[in-house]
């Protein structure tokens, strides 16, 4: 469910906080945390993408994403707006890139050198509380279920069931693990 307003704009912003351990914005955090920061940016060109018009809006939308894209290519980060629900966690910034048609819930936690490809044209749909572990590869038209844990270096070419722990080159079972022990998740 994309931004389609200024609450839900503030909505996103505390989720995100919260994914990260913290309560409330402080000025010095877009010094000391970088990728909180990278995802401030990017919640702010989602609000101006889909909530607002007219030249100067479309002017600070176009100094919002060059920002963005600078701070990207500085933590290695290429992620597109309107794909991620809120509560994003980026725990690692490195080699991390995912498809523009991807579909992502709430609640995501995503690791270093995870790759969300899309493949002949379908891209990957996870849904709440995937936590995606560091270099895990997702490609194609594959569905994630809820609350699914995706382990390292993972090779998810298949749809996964919600509530499993998936593993393997390719992905495969490994356990009836959820990720409710690996995300912090706002109130909801």
């Amino acid at each position: 469910m994309p931004i389609t307003n200024r609450d839900d704009y503030k909505d996103y912003l505390t989720a995100d906080l919260a994914a990260a351990g913290l309560t409330k914005w402080r000025w010095h955090y877009r010094f000391r945390h970088d990728v909180l920061y990278f995802i401030r940016l990017l919640r702010k060109a989602e609000y101006l993408t889909n909530c607002t018009a007219g030249n100067l809006s479309s002017l600070h939308l176009k100094i919002v994403k060059w920002r963005l894209k600078k701070h990207g290519r500085y933590l290695g980060l290429e992620i597109p707006t309107n794909v991620f629900g809120k509560g994003l966690a980026v725990v690692h910034p490195c080699g991390i890139v995912v498809s523009r048609k991807a579909s992502i819930g709430m609640n995501c936690r995503i690791h270093a050198g995870v790759n969300i490809g899309e493949h002949r044209g379908d891209a990957p749909r996870l849904g709440n509380s995937v936590y995606i572990g560091p270099g895990a590869k997702i490609v194609g038209g594959v569905n994630i279920g809820d609350a699914a844990v995706i382990g390292a270096n993972a090779v998810v070419v298949k749809d996964v069931p919600p509530g499993i722990t998936v593993g393997g080159v390719p992905a495969r079972f490994l356990a009836n693990r959820d990720s409710r022990y690996l995300i912090t998740q706002a109130e909801r």
